[in-house]
């Protein structure tokens, strides 16, 4: 039995817990406390962890020193990933630990956390002092070197010296972008100004050198805010971290620090941040928001510059998230420009006009298309547990589903690309309506049986050609219908090679519950959000780590950039369980030859093409880590990229290539926003494909 653990609390919340199937993608482990440092409470909260993950985990791993390892390593990429700031001879001493961090888990000793937090500290400060001498004198722009990039391939410094060697080349880098950015920021002419050689040119390159040191200022005076209590979310979080990637422990803190959204409470541009070292980068997009409908800004992108509408760029590298948030926030209808760096290294602005988030864009949506096939998106699963009168997602595909069969409708071609999951009782209700009756998922409990969900209503709402269209984002819930729907043989699946591969679902802990009365003097103590259960598909296979694999496959720009679940760090496992009582309907005869038809046409299509061409480029780019740092290099570099992605760029070119109309009447107010919608739909090259392969099936 766990000394301090109490677990009955936990089936308290079940009933809205379980079923919420969200994709968690990363954890962000920088949250803070409300009150002052405590090394008991600290000790307690380290044995109530280490207790939850034996006690109450999925799959328990052993407390030993091959954890105790696997721990020291996530923490120390927590503390100094980019290598900035450690010594070989700082790890060298922090690694005598590394096989003893388990003891120091289970007992609640400190010693080793005092050790590495002082440590930290005691190198931001050298560091600070580093860049502040770095820039006081022009960077060397003329010797022929290169910065590796890809902190892997680096050694930490083995001392001052040579970290001081590493700075000066990474503060040049930073120099050679904001002079090269102003030299080419217009398209059709050079600035020389900003050229060596030029007279303006030293001036140029001071005032580069002062805006570094204002942007390292700031997010060094970030850096210094934090306090033991940060150093120590970390800490705990190494070793939640090692158990499975979306384990996490929450110390007690405001509302508005648990996620940081642009949004505010109502109006901004509806995305969420989070702090990746010196960027401020996005982790997700509030489905139906400002930024949402704009469609240019994606999960991953690291925020560079921030404009108020027309105003001069303002450089937000090195920020720290919550000073960004302020300047992205604002009200209605006023409009933000972005500056980012998209995952292919371009840069991009993008404008967003502020707005209060609108739910009626996730809701499920449909179209008629060419030929007389249907068209059903649907953004995220949506129920309301709490108030029956508020719209469910399942009854809404049943109102389209309907709609589109009333006007004709051959074949539905039912989009869950981007879908990240949510209900699982929804992901039932929908799958429902294309089965007739049977499980639809199974799922797995610790040390207790298989439970399976059936579809709750006999019959379906449509027996006929049916595609589901699939990326690397249709996550959790999500999966759930794909491969059900893929299991019954009711659907061809049509996308990107595999889904996310989250299979597993997660359940929050109060500690001050869990602990009980006896240790009330040092609440609050947080929350802990751990994996309680794996779901299985009805075959017995799992999505965890596989995904739902597409029956055609399309070619995707980031098919090569490491994604998924399976890209985790300690992501648990892939298995099996016996299948599932459930029948699958007769295999229409048209399948295969369509099936084959519709991949050999992707294979040949120059669309298609040109975006598995863009992908390979994107591959090999990813092994050149190395930034030339001389400046006839520099952007000799840089000019070659863009011109090769230029090559790539077709997305302005692309027109209407079906026709596409609303079947179910929107709102007034919303016409254009439907209007740019069926443009979308009629020009999506996947959704003109999945056209064809249906009318092959019929």
């Amino acid at each position: 039995m766990l000394a301090i653990l109490r677990i009955p609390f936990m089936k308290r919340n079940l009933k809205y817990t379980i079923p919420a199937l969200i994709l968690v993608a990363g954890a962000a482990f920088g949250f803070r406390y409300v009150q002052s440092a405590n090394t008991e409470k600290e000790s307690l909260v380290m044995r109530l962890v280490a207790e939850a993950l034996q006690g109450v985990h999925y799959q328990p791993r052993a407390i030993d020193d091959s954890f105790s390892e696997d721990v020291f390593n996530a923490y120390l990429e927590l503390l100094d990933g980019e290598k900035r700031f450690v010594y070989q001879s700082d790890f060298d001493r922090l690694a005598k630990h590394k096989l003893k961090l388990d003891d120091y888990f289970t007992s609640g000793d400190l010693s080793f956390f005092e050790e590495s937090s002082s440590l930290w500290k005691q190198r931001r400060i050298e560091a600070r002092r580093r860049y502040t001498r770095i820039l006081a004198k022009p960077v060397d722009l003329t010797k022929a070197r290169s910065l590796e990039t890809e902190a892997e391939k680096r050694a930490y410094p083995k001392d001052s010296a040579a970290m001081d060697a590493f700075w000066a080349d990474y503060l040049t880098s930073r120099v050679l972008d904001r002079l090269y950015d102003r030299a080419y920021e217009k398209k059709d002419s050079i600035n020389p100004a900003f050229l060596p050689g030029h007279p303006d040119f030293a001036a140029n390159e001071s005032e580069a050198r002062s805006k570094e040191l204002e942007i390292h200022n700031e997010w060094f005076d970030g850096l210094d805010e934090l306090d033991r209590t940060d150093d120590f979310s970390y800490y705990i979080n190494a070793y939640a971290a090692a158990f499975d990637p979306h384990t996490q422990y929450f110390p007690p803190q405001q509302q508005e620090a648990f996620e940081i959204e642009m949004t505010g409470q109502l109006e901004g541009i509806g995305a969420q941040l989070q702090q990746d070292g010196e960027f401020v980068t996005i982790a997700s997009i509030v489905t139906g928001s400002a930024c949402w409908r704009q469609g240019e800004l994606e999960v991953g992108d690291k925020l560079l510059k921030v404009a108020q509408g027309d105003a001069q760029p303002e450089d937000v590298v090195g920020m720290r998230v919550n000073k960004v948030v302020t300047k992205v926030r604002g009200k209605k209808g006023t409009e933000v420009r972005l500056t980012v760096r998209k995952k292919d290294g371009t840069e991009k602005v993008i404008p967003i006009v502020r707005d209060i988030v609108e739910m009626e864009a996730t809701f499920a949506r449909s179209a008629m298309l060419g030929n007389n096939i249907g068209y059903i998106r649907l953004p995220k699963f949506y129920v309301d547990f709490f108030d029956e009168s508020n719209r469910d997602c399942s009854e809404d595909v049943r109102t389209e589903l309907r709609a589109l069969k009333a006007a004709g409708a051959r074949g539905i071609i039912f989009d869950l690309r981007g879908n990240g999951g949510g209900s699982l009782p929804a992901a039932v209700g929908i799958a429902g309506h294309f089965i007739d009756k049977g499980p639809v998922v199974q799922v797995k409990t610790q040390g207790q049986r298989v439970r399976s969900y059936d579809d709750p209503t006999p019959g379906v709402e449509w027996d006929g050609p049916l595609v589901v269209l699939v990326d690397e984002s249709t996550a959790s819930a999500s999966e759930i219908v794909a491969a059900a729907l893929q299991d019954y043989g009711r659907a061809i699946i049509v996308g990107t090679t595999q889904t996310f591969g989250k299979g597993t679902v997660q359940n929050m802990m109060d500690f001050d519950r869990a602990a009980g009365p006896f240790y009330a003097k040092y609440q609050p103590l947080g929350a802990f959000k751990l994996t309680i259960q794996k779901y299985y598909r009805v075959n017995g296979g799992t999505t965890q780590l596989d995904g739902v694999r597409s029956d055609v496959v399309i070619p995707d720009a980031f098919q090569h950039v490491a994604y998924g679940e399976r890209e985790l760090d300690f992501a648990l496992a892939a298995d099996k369980i016996p299948a599932a009582a459930y029948k699958p309907v007769a295999e229409n005869s048209k399948r295969a030859q369509a099936v084959a038809a519709s991949q050999a046409r992707v294979n040949t299509n120059r669309e298609f093409t040109r975006i598995n061409d863009y992908s390979n480029y994107l591959r090999e780019q990813e092994k050149n880590t190395g930034l030339p740092l001389k400046w006839d290099d520099f952007v000799a570099d840089r000019r070659a990229s863009e011109e090769a992605i230029k090559r790539f760029d077709r997305e302005g070119a692309r027109t209407d290539t079906t026709v596409a109309t609303m079947v179910t009447p929107g709102k007034p107010e919303k016409a254009e926003e439907d209007r740019r919608w069926l443009r979308a739909v009629r020009r999506d090259p996947s959704i003109v494909e999945s056209m064809r392969l249906l009318t092959d099936l019929q």
